[in-house]
């Protein structure tokens, strides 16, 4: 069975490339030509939409790492003894 995070992970993913993949298919209808060449203004929107999904999925993750931390993992363990170390 899968665990929470998992799944929370899965269903964040599956929905960033849905919209993605939504947005790759309204550029193309909207500037596509009738012999499928896509158009210099469409292509410029598909550039942005890649680059925007990169932005995406790098805000995704971030904030994927915020929610799923546990305090149990140990993470937060080594900056609290270098604090009480100085």
């Amino acid at each position: 069975m899968l665990d929470r995070e998992q799944i929370i992970e899965i269903v964040v993913s599956v929905s960033s490339i849905i919209v993605m993949l939504g947005t790759m298919i309204y550029i193309g209808t909207e500037y596509g030509a009738d012999n499928g060449i896509l158009q210099p203004e469409g292509a410029e929107l598909l550039v942005g939409a890649i680059v925007g999904f990169i932005f995406l999925l790098t805000a995704v993750g971030i904030g994927l790492a915020f929610v799923l931390n546990d305090p149990e993992d140990g993470l937060e363990d080594d900056d609290a003894d270098t604090q009480s170390a100085a």
